[in-house]
């Protein structure tokens, strides 16, 4: 591993680095990244090692243009509108691939996000490269986003230290948010991640009664249950005491054929269902009211949870925030915010990726 500042020989290394199925460490416009060649398998079963993930989770990758992205992915109508106004940028755009990268790097279900990064040397390096680099945060999974060098060393074994070929290390970055992650396969789109680029996704509706909240969940649950097994899926329910962020679980809970009792966890601070006949899935119901701090929420294996793409609802969500936040590279995370109308039974509900 060789630690190196930006000079006039720097993309040349680099170049040289990803031919020979090198793993280089590059800064960008949000966080620092991990670069490897995206269709050398070997180089990809590498950087799988060093992130410390299971095989199999997709990797984006940056490109130099739109014409670029077009060899690897089919670009329809919806993409190439994102990609006019927002790119580059700090933008993941998710199409669906042509299967020319290595296995690995694609999703399971053959689709491929697309980064035009901001930022000089990373289109100086795949110019010169002339085919794409992976586009994903150096930090190892489930660790701090890397901002600098030592976010990254500290937090990975001497082995995984090992699998580094270069470091290309500017000092800080600002602490700008990831990409925004927007996969446009689906008729709509869906925001997978809230980075920097914000798109206004937030929804709102008047919920009449304890049955209108339930259907919402339901509706809500219908627009990610296809993500169901790709990655966790995350209800972070906010609101006062009585607005109706248990009927929300209730509801989300019989869209999902779970036919057990769904009760407040304010006690158990965390309740399991899976049982019913027409359900294939598990929900993960946590209430936060009664930690004391965040901490508690790690304690309840909540990491676990992420990792084995779980659907979960937290109540109260807002008490946990910033661990809730930490897996929003891991997780689809939905923010649900439950307030009280103008009558007695009246609620209002917003969501969205925020």
């Amino acid at each position: 591993m060789r630690i190196i500042k930006i000079n006039k020989y720097t993309v040349g290394e680099v170049v040289k680095i990803l031919n020979n199925g090198g793993l280089v460490i590059y800064p960008t416009e949000t966080v620092y990244g991990a670069a490897v060649d995206p269709t050398n398998g070997i180089a990809v079963k590498k950087l799988v090692e060093y992130k410390n993930r299971p095989f199999g989770k997709p990797f984006s990758i940056a490109v130099t243009d739109i014409k670029m992205a077009g060899k690897y992915v089919y670009l329809n109508k919806t993409a190439k509108n994102l990609y006019g106004e927002f790119l580059p940028g700090p933008l993941t755009i998710i199409s669906k691939g042509k299967h020319i990268v290595s296995p690995g790097v694609e999703s399971e279900e053959g689709t491929l996000g697309i980064r035009i990064p901001d930022y000089q040397l990373v289109i100086d390096i795949v110019k010169a490269f002339r085919k794409p680099i992976t586009s994903t945060s150096a930090n190892a999974s489930y660790k701090k986003r890397p901002y600098k060098i030592s976010d990254i060393l500290d937090n990975i074994s001497e082995k995984q230290k090992g699998l580094i070929d270069l470091i290309i290390d500017i000092g800080e970055l600002p602490k700008n948010d990831p990409s925004t992650v927007i996969d446009t396969t689906l008729d709509d789109i869906v925001t997978l991640r809230q980075g920097k680029v914000k798109f206004s996704n937030k929804n709102e509706v008047l919920s009449r009664g304890e049955e209108n909240t339930k259907n919402l969940a339901k509706e809500i649950w219908q627009k990610y249950e296809s993500h169901l097994g790709k990655r966790a899926i995350i209800f972070a329910l906010q609101g006062e005491m009585g607005t109706g962020k248990t009927q929300f679980t209730k509801g989300l809970a019989r869209a999902m054929g779970i036919e057990e009792l769904v009760t407040s966890p304010t006690f158990n601070l965390v309740n399991h269902y899976s049982e019913g006949a027409s359900s294939a899935y598990s929900l993960d119901h946590i209430d936060a009211w009664r930690m004391v701090n965040s901490d508690e929420l790690k304690n309840l294996d909540f990491e676990s949870f992420v990792k084995n793409k779980h659907v979960v609802a937290i109540e109260w969500a807002e008490r946990v925030a910033d661990v809730v936040r930490e897996f929003d590279d891991e997780a689809i995370i939905i923010w649900i915010k439950i307030a009280p109308g103008k009558t007695e039974n009246e609620r209002l509900i917003s969501w969205g990726n925020i």
